[in-house]
């Protein structure tokens, strides 16, 4: 008896400590093509719940606005034309091979992953960390991987349901075996987007059950003995708009085929141009409607694009609604110019280190040295800024410094 008493007063000292110390702990989720105003449209009570006392925000997605380039890009901080996935599929001039997310070989390839995911700057920093399905986890960066990880495409693939038991499981595990920062990824409502387009009654229920999950996850989290320690963020990695079959560009009927060698992307699409016919394949879109093309060095600085080697020697974006292809193959899509507010995503956070703010929509390469303050370490190079998470955080969390 007298053993079991001394053993919980050190376990609670210890946390106690912990704390003191600053060392709160992570959860991170991120609910792929959460558009920023879905709240706005649908019955959120558990959004709006978080945003009522802690911070309310949105993501400004980085260029391209597609999945795998933001989820790294909320990883590391860097822009996709610094870290190189710059699209879902795209060339490498470098080695002569293509990058596909269904090319097992090349996605499980860290050469192709530059920068340091938060997973890596935290595990330098002795910290432990337990990854969900995140975009990259899974992928040998740095020959080192997560402490905790999920090969996303091993089945059976772990519902959303034992997802969020598996978050809770690990805040409910001892000291020396708890990691500080867990992160996780959820596919759902950008599916049903595609399906059916951002206003539909399947993507109601989407978003409404994903709002439900997270409730569920949020009283998981508190129910913990570490549950007032935990700083809590929803956010998402891009939005979503609707198409039409009559806003479609069919820009590989107007090029010729000895011009290009490939063109990848329906939005963008980046060029990839046989040599001496990169002003050929510019002069030959530059004047059709409801396309903005530029050559690889023109790209416009706001959209930090152009200058990896992998991005095609003219790229071409269609204006909001508009795609490349020859036929409608969805609802609705994404990967448009981060400016327009259909591309921006959620972002709430919760916990002892927020302040209650509603604040102006921010740049995502500003998550990854948001999280190194959170876990007081120092980042690695990145190109976020401090602004967003001085207006964010709490005094106590502004002054813990990365140092």
């Amino acid at each position: 008896m007298y053993k079991h008493i001394v053993s919980f007063f050190i376990v609670l000292l210890l946390a106690l400590s912990s704390n003191a110390r600053g060392q709160n702990y992570t959860v991170v989720i991120s609910m792929d093509g959460f558009r920023w105003d879905y709240p706005q449209w649908y019955e959120t009570p558990f959004i709006d719940y978080v945003a009522s006392v802690g911070v309310e925000s949105a993501l400004i997605p980085s260029f391209p606005s597609k999945t795998f380039p933001n989820h790294y890009t909320l990883a590391t901080g860097l822009y996709p034309d610094h870290h190189g996935i710059v699209a879902n599929k795209f060339y490498d001039p470098s080695t002569g091979t293509f990058f596909s997310l269904s090319n097992m070989k090349s996605k499980y390839n860290p050469d192709y992953y530059g920068g340091e995911p938060i997973w890596l700057t935290a595990q330098k920093n002795g910290i432990k960390t337990a990854v969900f399905y995140w975009p990259g986890s899974d992928v040998g960066v740095k020959g080192q991987h997560p402490w905790f990880f999920l090969k996303y495409d091993e089945k059976p693939r772990w519902s959303f349901r034992k997802r969020v038991d598996g978050i809770v499981e690990m805040l409910n595990r001892p000291l020396s075996d708890r990691p500080r920062l867990i992160m996780a990824y959820f596919e759902q409502p950008d599916a049903y987007g595609h399906n059916s387009g951002p206003q539909s009654k399947t993507t109601r229920r989407a978003v409404e059950e994903m709002d439900a999950l997270m409730r569920d996850l949020y009283i998981g989290i508190k129910s913990t003995h570490v549950g007032d320690s935990v700083n809590f963020i929803m956010l998402s990695d891009h939005g979503m708009t609707s198409l039409s079959p009559d806003r479609i560009i069919d820009i590989k009927k107007m090029l010729k085929p000895q011009w290009y060698e490939a063109v990848e992307g329906n939005v963008p699409a980046n060029i990839y141009v046989k040599e001496n016919c990169v002003d050929s394949v510019y002069e030959c879109l530059k004047n059709v409607a409801h396309i903005r093309v530029w050559k690889k060095k023109d790209i416009p600085p706001y959209l930090h694009y152009g200058s990896n080697e992998r991005v095609g020697e003219v790229v071409a974006c269609p204006d909001l609604g508009w795609v490349f292809g020859n036929e409608l193959e969805e609802w609705a899509t994404h990967g448009f110019d981060p400016y327009y507010s259909d591309m921006h995503a959620l972002f709430r956070a919760v916990g002892p280190d927020f302040r209650h703010v509603a604040m102006p929509h921010f740049p995502n390469v500003c998550v990854y040295p948001l999280l190194c303050r959170l876990l007081g370490i120092a980042p690695s190079e990145n190109d976020g800024t401090p602004e967003p998470m001085e207006q964010m955080l709490n005094e106590r969390a502004r002054k813990r410094g990365g140092e």
